[in-house]
């Protein structure tokens, strides 16, 4: 049983991590592998929250780190406005700061970008409790070392993420969505290649394997959804069930092991081909076909899979013995950063 310590301010949790000799953050736990750790003291950073700034003439907000995705969600939504990138899990009470440590991002990242594209500023404190602060609170700020990014899916290991400036976007007036079916996977990716280059400046675009299906949803105005929803063909789709599901992982049934994995266009064929031959294992495309989602009873069989194929994949729940599948993407660099600003490896290795 770990040790869970709940720090209610910044002071709080300086001494906590000066204190303690091996400890982890955590948020409301919706990514439960990211969060286990043997001997090891749990920071809960649930009462680290709140909204400090919100400037909607601005576009920009500021909040602490444990501060729930609903709560942001239901803030921006009274003035119209809204995080492009459809942070996962927020129904599920996702955390600010576990999002940006996790580096999760939703559909919506195909047209705006991830997660790190929204941040503007990040402070934190490291293994040595040195409280640091990067980037600003305005979108053009180039003070500083850009720190803010260097967080984006650190899973924690690096330092404890505080407080965190978004940008923000203004709610589109309408959204529609369309399915476009196939009868292979060759096929369906071959539109959806040309589907990502077209003109039609789509806001998401996923691919749903199991039934060759083609999810797309437009943005904007609701004449100009309907022209380009002519234009493109397929059936019209309920957008409220549709993309809420999605970013729930409503398809992935939560007793599997559930895991991101890279991917490309390119490659994805392939990459689902090879892991659809893994009994019960069932996948999503999403952002383009750039990142792939996967729902397994087999994670071995998943890891044995993926290291042939010389890529890697991040176990987001499950029980696996480390946190990533397949290859282990470690770098000199990314060993230095972590010497840098966690010299007593006070977060541990990312195993």
């Amino acid at each position: 049983m770990n040790t869970v310590l709940a720090p209610s301010s910044v002071p709080e949790l300086v001494d906590a991590i000066k204190s303690t000799v091996r400890l982890l953050p955590v948020g409301a736990r919706t990514k439960p592998r990211l969060t286990v750790a043997a001997d090891t003291t749990l920071i809960d950073l649930r009462l680290l929250a709140g909204i400090i700034e919100y400037q909607p003439s601005e576009y920009t907000f500021t909040a602490q780190a444990g501060t729930s995705l609903r709560e942001i969600a239901a803030m921006l939504r009274a003035k119209g406005q809204y995080l492009p990138f459809d942070p996962p899990l927020a129904a599920a009470g996702a955390t600010l700061g576990g999002t940006v440590a996790a580096n999760l991002s939703g559909p919506g990242r195909f047209r705006f970008g991830g997660v790190r594209d929204f941040i503007l500023g990040l402070t934190w404190v490291d293994g040595q409790g040195h409280l640091i602060q990067g980037g600003g609170k305005v979108v053009k700020n180039a003070a500083g070392f850009d720190t803010p990014k260097l967080m984006v899916g650190s899973l924690g290991r690096l330092g404890v993420i505080t407080q965190l400036t978004f940008k923000v976007f203004p709610l589109p007036p309408s959204t529609r969505s369309i399915a476009l079916q196939f009868s292979n996977h060759a096929n369906a990716l071959a539109r959806l290649a040309s589907l990502a280059g077209s003109r039609f400046e789509l806001d998401a675009l996923d691919y749903r394997p199991a039934d060759h299906t083609i999810l797309l949803r437009l943005a904007g105005p609701a004449e100009s959804n309907a022209t380009l929803a002519a234009a493109i063909g397929g059936t019209t789709v309920p957008c409220e069930s549709i993309w809420p599901d999605l970013n729930a992982f409503a398809w992935a049934p939560t007793d599997h092991t559930l895991i991101r994995i890279p991917t490309t266009p390119r490659t994805a064929a392939g990459l689902i081909e090879s892991l659809e031959k893994i009994s019960a294992t069932h996948a999503h495309l999403t952002a383009g076909a750039n990142l792939l989602w996967l729902s397994t009873p087999d994670a071995p069989a998943v890891d044995k899979v993926l290291s042939h194929l010389q890529t890697s994949g991040l176990v987001i729940r499950g029980q696996t013995p480390h946190l990533h599948v397949g290859l282990n993407p470690t770098s000199t660099i990314a060993s230095a950063l972590h010497h840098v600003f966690d010299p007593h490896e006070k977060f541990g290795a990312r195993a």
